[in-house]
């Protein structure tokens, strides 16, 4: 559950968040996780059985 906390300024409008450092990381990690997937979005893509095959005839699988 998010508990994040406000910092607002002398009018009352929020100007910073403060969160636990736990929840930070988590929201780092998913903005890397999406950062990747814009860059590869128009990368070509393979299909299931043919990653399969692939892996196993390097060893992989």
């Amino acid at each position: 559950m998010l508990q994040e906390q406000y910092i607002v300024d002398e009018k009352g409008k929020k100007t910073a968040v403060i969160l636990s450092i736990e929840k930070y990381e988590e929201l780092l990690e998913d903005l890397h996780d999406l950062s990747i997937i814009a860059e590869r979005q128009y990368e070509p893509t393979i299909a299931f059985e043919d990653l399969k095959k692939e892996l196993k005839e390097d060893g992989i699988l």
